[in-house]
Order: C-alpha cells, then structure tokens, then sequence
C-alpha cells in the first residue's frame, strides 16, 4: 500500500496543508515543535482511529477552530481510495470513504495500516501496564478491524458495572445479587472476546519478535512475551474462558463492592516481556529494552504484512536519536523500500547518501511544509 497525498486543515499547527508523496521514503527535517510528528500522527489516525498521544479530539483541533479534517488517498492493490476524518470540538467524529459517509466508524479501519515507533514507545518496557495493553490493543485493530468495536462494547459495559458498584459502596448497599448477576453477564460475554483476541494476537506475535530480537542481538539474548490475564487462560475456549472470568468476579465479589470497582478482567491484564528469563521491566538495560522495542516494532510490521497480503507505512517519529548506531542500521537497512516510510528528524546525518538519494526530503517549520 502506498499514501499518495495528505491534506490537513486546522490540524494540530497545521491551519492548511497539502502534502504528495513521492518516494518510498519522505524524511520530515525540522526542529523540534514545528509539526513533523503532527504529520505521522494525522496518518496514524487516518490508519486506527488512535493516536500514540491518547488525547481527546479537541486537543487535536487548532485553537479557534470549531473543526480539524484530515484527508489522504491510499493505493493498494485492490484499489485507490480516498478517505476523509472530520473531528469536532463538539459532537462526535466523522468518517467517509470515497465520498460516503460511513455511519460506523468500524468500517473505515483497514484502509490504511500502519506501524507506528517514536520515542514514547521505549517506555513500552518500561512504562505502565496500560500503556502495553493499548499498544497490543492498536495492533489488534490492524489484524482485525472488528476488534475496536469489541473494546468499545467491553469498556461500554465495564464503566456501567464501575458505576453501579460505586452507587452500591456511596449508599453502603451490598448490592442486588440480580443485577449484579447481569452485570456480570455482560462483563464476561464482551471480556471474553477482547482476551480471548489478545491472547492470540501475542501467541502470532511472539515467534516473529524473538527471531528478530535474536539477529539485533547476535542471538545473546532471547526474547519471551506472555500474555498475562487475571482470567486463567489454560484452555482458549469462549466456554473455558467465560466460565474463569465468572469464577473470578464472584470471589471478588465483596472486594469490588468495598471499592466501588471491577477487580477483575482484561482493563487488567498484562503484557509480560522477559530477556533470558528476567522481567525487561525490573532487570533490563537501557540498550535492552531498546533492542526489545525495536523487535517489538519489526514484528508487528511483519505479522501486519502477513495478515493483511501488503506491507504497511512505518512511521518513525524521532527514533533514530534514541537508538545507537547498530540498531540504526539494522533499522535502515530491514526498511530499504519494502515499506512505504515517513520519518522524522532534526538532521539528515543518520542517513547515508542512497537513503537520502532514494528520499523525498520535507522540510517542516511552524506548520508549514516545503518539498525539496
């Protein structure tokens, strides 16, 4: 798949930009707060609907705008299309594809796919467990895009047992056993999926990214990750799953209710990543976890290009500074122009002249682009 154009309109900085890639490679030059991951993240909204940032819609609107647009035309070997995103300071989001508007936004995901790698994903290893659950959760909606309105029906559900565990802790109420029963119910049914998919997900992911970890690492090191659910996961059956799940919220039950929340279920769950045995986590050096993070990122574009039968955009905001220079070019090189690749950077010395000479250079100033 190939981005042809991108046209922001009071976006981030950007009150009216157009852009036309012309190259496999466009690196984006430019100081720091000038706009270039503005750019990666408009494309990485037009590919997941999310963004790394996680910030509300508003935030992304340019000040005294009411609206944001983001548009692209995407070449894939099915065909080209054209997608437009609308966001709101007030009201709910819009989405069209080929002029259409689209009434679920379900239906716009896997247009575009994209890997996302800038510098916030090395607190992948070290950061909290949400921020690994909503990296696992972003690759998800790329294999499979029905997976976003499965986490959607789940958080749906889990805020409204969140609030009546809550109305049952403010009036020092036990709770009814019935509705409680539904509630569980619901959670257990919607759960089950977004485990069950996770689960899979890394069981896929995991093979591919302890093989590249092995060639970064000269094969010293090896690589484990687990998915790690409060829901025994012995045997991946819908029946098995549901029936833990259930297990699990009943012997929590008098807890949830003293603290007025879900104890339990995959808002909890983790994504455990071991070197040689040893949490990364705790144990793990600086260059370590770099290592992980970068086979992390080379896998998820390998599985996504196994999945879907067309190499994804790789967008790599600000990474090169952070890496030394052998996994630079072990980067660099795996790239070449396999996938279509947006990166951006302050200066041009990490690249070597064909990489330059097989870019399109863009330079980046105040929400401005210039094509060289």
């Amino acid at each position: 798949m190939y981005l042809q154009t991108l046209h922001l309109k009071h976006f981030r900085n950007y009150t009216q930009q157009r852009v036309e890639f012309t190259a496999p490679k466009t690196i984006l030059v430019g100081n720091n707060a000038q706009g270039k991951s503005n750019l990666l993240e408009a494309v990485e909204l037009l590919a997941t609907l999310r963004t790394h940032r996680m910030g509300k819609d508003r935030d992304l609107i340019q000040g005294g705008a009411a609206i944001a647009q983001i548009n692209g035309t995407v070449e894939r070997e099915i065909g080209n299309s054209s997608l437009a995103l609308t966001l709101r300071r007030q009201g709910r989001r819009t989405v069209n594809i080929n002029g259409e508007n689209l009434r679920r936004q379900m239906d716009f995901l896997g247009i575009i796919n994209a890997v996302q790698f800038s510098s916030l994903d090395l607190d992948l290893v070290r950061g909290s467990p949400d921020g690994r659950r909503h990296w696992l959760d972003t690759l998800l909606v790329q294999l499979e895009p029905v997976y976003a309105y499965i986490l959607q029906q789940y958080n749906h559900v889990l805020r409204q047992r969140n609030a009546y565990l809550k109305a049952c802790q403010k009036a020092d109420d036990a709770g009814e056993t019935e509705e409680l029963a539904i509630w569980n119910a619901q959670l257990v049914t919607a759960g089950t999926r977004v485990i069950r998919r996770r689960e899979r997900a890394i069981q896929r992911l995991a093979p591919i990214a302890a093989s590249w970890h092995s060639d970064i690492s000269g094969s010293t090191e090896d690589l484990q990750i687990n998915y790690a659910s409060y829901i025994p996961l012995e045997q991946n059956s819908p029946e098995t799953v549901q029936k833990s799940f259930l297990d699990r919220l009943q012997q929590r039950n008098i807890a949830e209710l003293q603290r007025g929340t879900t104890l339990a279920g995959p808002h909890r769950d983790e994504v455990e990543l071991s070197i040689n045995q040893t949490p990364a986590r705790q144990y793990g050096s600086q260059g370590q976890q770099r290592t992980l993070v970068l086979a992390l990122k080379l896998a998820e574009l390998q599985l996504i290009e196994e999945v879907v039968g067309e190499p994804p955009l790789l967008l790599l905001d600000d990474v090169l500074a952070e890496l030394d220079l052998s996994r630079q070019n072990q980067l660099l090189d795996t790239i070449q122009d396999r996938f279509q690749t947006l990166i951006t950077t302050t200066h041009l010395g990490a690249f070597d002249a064909q990489w330059l000479h097989s870019s399109q250079i863009v330079y980046v100033h105040c929400g401005e682009i210039l094509c060289k």
